[in-house]
Protein backbone atom coordinates (compact mmCIF):
# COMPACT_ATOMS: atom_id res chain seq x y z
CA UNK A 1 0.00 0.00 0.00
CA UNK A 2 2.81 2.57 0.50
CA UNK A 3 4.46 2.00 -2.42
CA UNK A 4 1.07 2.43 -4.32
CA UNK A 5 0.46 5.25 -2.23
CA UNK A 6 4.58 6.57 -3.45
CA UNK A 7 4.18 5.46 -7.21
CA UNK A 8 0.94 7.91 -7.08
CA UNK A 9 2.05 10.08 -5.46
CA UNK A 10 5.33 10.68 -7.88
CA UNK A 11 3.51 10.22 -11.21
CA UNK A 12 1.17 13.26 -9.73
CA UNK A 13 4.20 14.89 -8.79
CA UNK A 14 6.06 14.73 -11.88
CA UNK A 15 2.89 15.73 -13.72
CA UNK A 16 2.78 19.09 -12.08
CA UNK A 17 6.73 19.56 -12.94
CA UNK A 18 5.98 19.09 -16.21
CA UNK A 19 2.96 21.46 -16.23
CA UNK A 20 4.83 24.39 -14.17
CA UNK A 21 7.82 26.48 -14.71
CA UNK A 22 10.79 25.65 -12.97
CA UNK A 23 10.90 28.55 -11.57
CA UNK A 24 7.61 29.29 -10.56
CA UNK A 25 7.53 25.85 -9.40
CA UNK A 26 10.05 27.01 -7.00
CA UNK A 27 8.77 30.79 -6.13
CA UNK A 28 5.19 30.17 -6.01
CA UNK A 29 3.22 27.87 -2.81
CA UNK A 30 0.90 25.31 -3.48
CA UNK A 31 -2.59 26.41 -4.01
CA UNK A 32 -4.01 24.02 -1.37
CA UNK A 33 -1.39 26.32 1.37
CA UNK A 34 -1.70 30.08 -0.19
CA UNK A 35 -2.85 32.74 2.11
CA UNK A 36 -5.74 32.01 3.84
CA UNK A 37 -8.84 34.87 3.64
CA UNK A 38 -8.94 36.31 7.27
CA UNK A 39 -12.27 35.56 9.15
CA UNK A 40 -14.31 35.62 12.31
CA UNK A 41 -16.32 33.17 12.75
CA UNK A 42 -15.24 31.95 15.95
CA UNK A 43 -12.90 33.14 18.52
CA UNK A 44 -11.17 30.00 19.30
CA UNK A 45 -7.37 29.45 18.43
CA UNK A 46 -7.41 28.55 14.60
CA UNK A 47 -6.49 25.04 13.41
CA UNK A 48 -4.25 23.97 11.20
CA UNK A 49 -4.63 20.24 9.42
CA UNK A 50 -1.63 19.37 8.02
CA UNK A 51 -1.56 16.95 5.28
CA UNK A 52 0.36 13.37 4.87
CA UNK A 53 2.51 12.15 2.04
CA UNK A 54 0.25 12.24 -1.05
CA UNK A 55 -2.64 13.69 1.44
CA UNK A 56 -4.51 16.02 -1.30
CA UNK A 57 -6.25 18.94 0.66
CA UNK A 58 -9.77 17.24 -0.04
CA UNK A 59 -9.08 14.34 1.70
CA UNK A 60 -9.14 16.39 4.95
CA UNK A 61 -12.32 18.64 4.61
CA UNK A 62 -14.30 15.91 6.21
CA UNK A 63 -11.88 16.47 9.68
CA UNK A 64 -12.22 20.38 8.87
CA UNK A 65 -15.44 20.18 8.54
CA UNK A 66 -16.23 18.33 11.97
CA UNK A 67 -13.91 20.97 13.41
CA UNK A 68 -15.50 23.93 11.91
CA UNK A 69 -18.96 22.24 13.19
CA UNK A 70 -17.50 22.91 16.58
CA UNK A 71 -16.48 26.68 16.05
CA UNK A 72 -13.18 26.37 15.06
CA UNK A 73 -11.12 28.43 12.09
CA UNK A 74 -9.55 25.33 10.08
CA UNK A 75 -7.09 25.70 7.61
CA UNK A 76 -5.71 22.96 5.53
CA UNK A 77 -1.99 22.30 4.88
CA UNK A 78 -1.24 20.36 1.95
CA UNK A 79 2.36 19.74 1.71
CA UNK A 80 4.73 21.08 -0.90
CA UNK A 81 4.72 18.43 -3.53
CA UNK A 82 2.59 15.86 -1.78
CA UNK A 83 5.64 15.55 0.30
CA UNK A 84 7.85 13.10 -1.33
CA UNK A 85 10.72 15.99 -0.58
CA UNK A 86 12.62 16.64 2.46
CA UNK A 87 10.92 17.20 5.49
CA UNK A 88 12.55 19.74 6.79
CA UNK A 89 12.18 22.06 3.51
CA UNK A 90 8.63 21.22 3.95
CA UNK A 91 8.89 22.34 7.42
CA UNK A 92 10.23 25.83 6.80
CA UNK A 93 6.96 26.27 4.07
CA UNK A 94 4.98 24.87 6.66
CA UNK A 95 6.13 27.69 8.87
CA UNK A 96 5.39 30.66 6.16
CA UNK A 97 2.24 29.18 6.11
CA UNK A 98 2.00 29.45 9.90
CA UNK A 99 2.84 32.94 9.71
CA UNK A 100 0.13 33.81 6.94
CA UNK A 101 -2.97 32.05 8.93
CA UNK A 102 -1.67 34.10 12.08
CA UNK A 103 -1.46 37.49 10.26
CA UNK A 104 -5.10 37.10 7.99
CA UNK A 105 -6.94 35.91 11.58
CA UNK A 106 -5.26 38.27 13.96
CA UNK A 107 -4.57 35.13 16.12
CA UNK A 108 -1.27 35.04 18.40
CA UNK A 109 -1.48 31.55 18.27
CA UNK A 110 -2.68 28.30 16.58
CA UNK A 111 -3.09 24.57 16.98
CA UNK A 112 -1.58 22.01 14.73
CA UNK A 113 -3.51 18.67 13.90
CA UNK A 114 -0.96 16.39 11.62
CA UNK A 115 -1.38 13.31 9.74
CA UNK A 116 1.19 10.85 9.11
CA UNK A 117 4.14 12.71 7.85
CA UNK A 118 2.17 15.85 8.61
CA UNK A 119 2.92 15.18 12.40
CA UNK A 120 6.37 15.19 11.60
CA UNK A 121 6.77 18.62 9.34
CA UNK A 122 4.65 20.07 12.20
CA UNK A 123 7.42 19.30 15.31
CA UNK A 124 10.18 19.43 13.24
CA UNK A 125 8.86 22.86 12.91
CA UNK A 126 8.43 23.18 16.61
CA UNK A 127 11.26 21.50 17.53
CA UNK A 128 13.72 23.49 15.07
CA UNK A 129 12.50 26.59 13.60
CA UNK A 130 11.05 28.48 16.96
CA UNK A 131 7.53 26.88 16.38
CA UNK A 132 7.05 26.58 20.04
CA UNK A 133 6.41 30.00 20.91
CA UNK A 134 3.07 30.58 18.50
CA UNK A 135 1.90 27.17 19.14
CA UNK A 136 -0.43 26.14 21.74
CA UNK A 137 -1.69 22.44 21.01
CA UNK A 138 -0.04 19.62 18.99
CA UNK A 139 -1.94 16.36 17.71
CA UNK A 140 -0.22 14.10 16.01
CA UNK A 141 -2.18 11.18 13.91
CA UNK A 142 -0.64 8.00 12.84
CA UNK A 143 2.83 10.34 12.16
CA UNK A 144 5.69 7.60 12.23
CA UNK A 145 7.64 9.61 15.01
CA UNK A 146 10.31 7.04 15.25
CA UNK A 147 10.28 6.06 11.94
CA UNK A 148 8.73 2.94 10.22
CA UNK A 149 9.50 -0.54 8.70
CA UNK A 150 7.21 -0.36 6.09
CA UNK A 151 9.85 2.38 4.31
CA UNK A 152 12.88 0.18 5.34
CA UNK A 153 11.12 -3.33 3.56
CA UNK A 154 10.88 -1.16 0.46
CA UNK A 155 15.15 -1.48 0.03
CA UNK A 156 14.59 -5.59 1.20
CA UNK A 157 12.29 -5.84 -1.94
CA UNK A 158 14.75 -4.73 -4.52
CA UNK A 159 13.32 -1.50 -4.73
CA UNK A 160 16.32 0.63 -3.91
CA UNK A 161 15.78 3.32 -0.68
CA UNK A 162 11.89 3.92 -0.48
CA UNK A 163 12.12 4.27 -4.69
CA UNK A 164 13.65 7.34 -4.45
CA UNK A 165 11.34 9.06 -2.41
CA UNK A 166 13.21 11.40 0.19
CA UNK A 167 10.48 12.03 2.58
CA UNK A 168 9.93 8.27 2.67
CA UNK A 169 13.99 7.34 2.99
CA UNK A 170 13.88 10.50 5.79
CA UNK A 171 10.31 8.21 7.67
CA UNK A 172 12.74 5.11 7.93
CA UNK A 173 13.56 3.59 11.19
CA UNK A 174 17.12 4.66 12.07
CA UNK A 175 17.38 7.86 9.55
CA UNK A 176 19.42 10.84 10.00
CA UNK A 177 16.42 12.77 9.96
CA UNK A 178 14.64 11.01 12.73
CA UNK A 179 17.82 11.05 15.08
CA UNK A 180 17.90 14.28 14.58
CA UNK A 181 14.69 15.24 15.24
CA UNK A 182 14.67 12.36 18.51
CA UNK A 183 17.78 14.11 19.71
CA UNK A 184 16.89 15.36 23.42
CA UNK A 185 13.50 16.71 24.56
CA UNK A 186 10.40 15.35 22.20
CA UNK A 187 8.30 17.39 23.65
CA UNK A 188 9.64 21.34 24.02
CA UNK A 189 8.05 24.52 24.84
CA UNK A 190 5.13 24.92 26.30
CA UNK A 191 2.71 23.12 23.91
CA UNK A 192 0.45 20.09 24.61
CA UNK A 193 1.42 17.40 22.76
CA UNK A 194 -0.94 14.18 21.77
CA UNK A 195 -0.16 11.60 19.37
CA UNK A 196 -2.98 9.15 18.43
CA UNK A 197 -2.28 5.87 16.98
CA UNK A 198 -3.71 2.59 15.94
CA UNK A 199 -3.40 -0.89 16.31
CA UNK A 200 -4.66 -1.36 12.42
CA UNK A 201 -2.40 1.32 11.15
CA UNK A 202 -0.69 -0.68 8.15
CA UNK A 203 1.86 1.86 7.45
CA UNK A 204 3.37 2.37 11.07
CA UNK A 205 4.97 -0.19 12.53
CA UNK A 206 5.81 -0.76 15.19
CA UNK A 207 2.63 1.04 15.93
CA UNK A 208 4.30 2.56 18.90
CA UNK A 209 6.50 4.04 16.82
CA UNK A 210 3.74 6.85 16.65
CA UNK A 211 3.80 7.80 20.36
CA UNK A 212 6.21 10.29 21.85
CA UNK A 213 8.16 10.61 25.11
CA UNK A 214 8.59 13.50 27.63
CA UNK A 215 5.10 14.18 29.04
CA UNK A 216 3.01 14.12 25.71
CA UNK A 217 -0.19 12.52 25.99
CA UNK A 218 -0.54 9.19 24.01
CA UNK A 219 -3.79 7.63 23.24
CA UNK A 220 -4.36 3.88 21.33
CA UNK A 221 -7.50 3.81 20.08
CA UNK A 222 -8.03 0.67 21.04
CA UNK A 223 -6.83 0.64 24.61
CA UNK A 224 -10.14 2.69 25.34
CA UNK A 225 -12.05 0.93 22.21
CA UNK A 226 -11.04 -2.23 21.81
CA UNK A 227 -13.05 -3.21 18.91
CA UNK A 228 -12.89 -0.15 17.18
CA UNK A 229 -10.94 -0.45 13.99
CA UNK A 230 -9.28 2.20 12.70
CA UNK A 231 -6.87 2.22 9.79
CA UNK A 232 -4.22 4.79 8.90
CA UNK A 233 -5.87 6.88 6.72
CA UNK A 234 -9.16 6.03 8.87
CA UNK A 235 -7.68 8.04 11.16
CA UNK A 236 -8.50 11.37 9.64
CA UNK A 237 -12.27 10.39 9.10
CA UNK A 238 -12.94 8.27 11.94
CA UNK A 239 -15.32 9.67 14.50
CA UNK A 240 -13.77 8.06 17.85
CA UNK A 241 -10.05 9.20 17.03
CA UNK A 242 -12.01 12.83 16.71
CA UNK A 243 -12.93 12.41 20.04
CA UNK A 244 -9.56 12.24 21.24
CA UNK A 245 -8.48 15.27 18.93
CA UNK A 246 -12.08 17.51 20.34
CA UNK A 247 -10.65 16.57 23.70
CA UNK A 248 -6.89 17.30 23.17
CA UNK A 249 -7.92 20.92 21.88
CA UNK A 250 -9.92 21.36 24.56
CA UNK A 251 -7.21 20.44 27.07
CA UNK A 252 -9.74 17.66 28.58
CA UNK A 253 -9.34 14.50 29.94
CA UNK A 254 -8.90 11.27 27.26
CA UNK A 255 -12.22 10.06 27.13
CA UNK A 256 -12.32 8.37 24.05
CA UNK A 257 -16.43 8.08 22.31
CA UNK A 258 -15.81 4.30 21.38
CA UNK A 259 -19.68 4.90 19.71
CA UNK A 260 -19.12 8.15 17.39
CA UNK A 261 -19.71 8.08 13.75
Amino acid sequence: MLLRKIVTAAALATAATLLVPAAAAVAAPDRAAAAPAATSTAAATPVIVVGGLSGVAIAYEPLAARLRADGYRVFIYQLPGLGLGDIPASARAFAGYVDQVRAATGAARVDLVGHSEGGLVSRYYLKRLGGTGVVGRYVSLGSPQYGTYVANILKFLGLGSCAGVVACQQMSIGSAFLADLNAGDDTPGAVRYTTVRTIQDELVRPVDNALLHDGSTNVLIQSHCPLRVVGHLGLVLDGTTYTVIRGALTDAPVRPNCYAL
